[in-house]
């Protein structure tokens, strides 16, 4: 392992320059051990960029850092809100960006480690203003979802947003919703405030993408899905049955297992689709990512390669 890090420091202090590596890469791939060493050898703490786990009722679905791990290494949004919270990508985003500015003063280094794409993007590149939807505009809405069904919501965005009307996903309810909601409450098309202008950053941003062969990877879904349902992930999502119609469970893992509770198919084919569904969501996930030219990939073993390309981006 390099030991450069006093080296670095001292770069960043004279050059005034924070950093922001961003270790990316699909669901399973070992981007936690990873970031792990990578916080020893900087001697920085982890903002974690998993839009699931920072909920606190989550932890073995969710595969969460482990307890010994968050001793290995502090992790910032693991287990800080619960599932009955409001939270999306913008407040991440802001609070990231707050968080930077106070560790700042003790590191120029930051490190931001996950998988989950409109989190990771929010911070790098800023997301769009969209109004915080208020409660009684929120509630309206779920209601009328309930009395009335998706098709008079989908007329009803035809006729208030055409433009989005033609792009969004018309099976996907909670976007749609989300769309008129905006409508509503502001008097304003959603599309008036999707910019995607990319918004300036306090800090230079090193992109390191993390990825295995593809049978390799899906082994080690398979894997982790039997591993996860060894340390209770049944009755974890047991416990949470009740809340299941929360945005926060709409998630890979409780939605196969709250089917079976429902007496759907059996607890071999929940357990089935589970692992196909994340291997899905991590072909999805390198999609996302490989559209990214400024990502430099590398296998999970080539940490040293790993410091030697941080090191030549901190030096260029």
């Amino acid at each position: 392992m390099l030991s450069d890090k006093g080296n670095i420091s001292f770069l960043f202090r004279r050059q005034g320059v924070a950093k922001l590596i961003v270790i990316i890469g699909p669901t399973a791939v070992g981007k936690t051990d990873l970031t792990i060493r990578l916080a020893h050898h900087y001697g920085i703490q982890v903002i974690n960029a998993d839009s699931r786990q920072i909920y606190r009722e989550l932890p073995i679905g969710t595969a969460a850092p482990t307890a010994e791990q968050l001793r290995q290494a502090h992790h910032y949004f693991v287990g800080t809100k619960s599932i009955h919270d409001y939270y999306n990508a913008s407040m991440y985003e802001q609070e990231v960006l707050a968080l930077c500015r106070q560790l700042d003063a003790q590191s120029d280094i930051h490190l931001l480690s996950g998988g989950s794409m409109m989190y990771i993007d929010a911070v790098c590149n800023g997301i769009d203003d969209i109004p915080t939807i208020r409660d009684d505009i929120r509630q309206q809405m779920k209601q009328r979802y309930h009395d009335e069904g998706l098709p008079s919501l989908l007329d009803d965005l035809k006729r208030l947003d055409p433009e989005h009307y033609a792009i969004v996903d018309r099976n996907n309810y909670r976007r749609v919703i989300h769309a008129l909601e905006i409508c509503y409450q502001t008097g304003k098309t959603y599309t008036s405030f999707r910019l995607n202008e990319k918004k300036p950053r306090p800090f230079e941003i090193i992109k390191i993408g993390i990825n295995r062969q593809r049978d390799e990877l899906y082994n080690r879904i398979n894997d982790r899905v039997d591993q996860m349902l060894r340390q209770g992930m049944l009755a974890e999502a047991e416990s949470l049955y009740q809340y299941r119609s929360l945005n926060a469970l709409n998630t890979v893992g409780y939605k196969e297992l709250f089917a079976y509770f429902d007496g759907q198919w059996p607890l071999e084919e929940a357990v089935e689709r589970i692992k196909g569904n994340t291997r899905r969501y991590a072909r999805k996930q390198l999609t996302w990512f490989q559209r990214d030219q400024s990502i430099k990939w590398f296998a999970p073993d080539e940490e040293d390669k790993i410091l030697k390309y941080i090191s030549l981006c901190i030096r260029t």
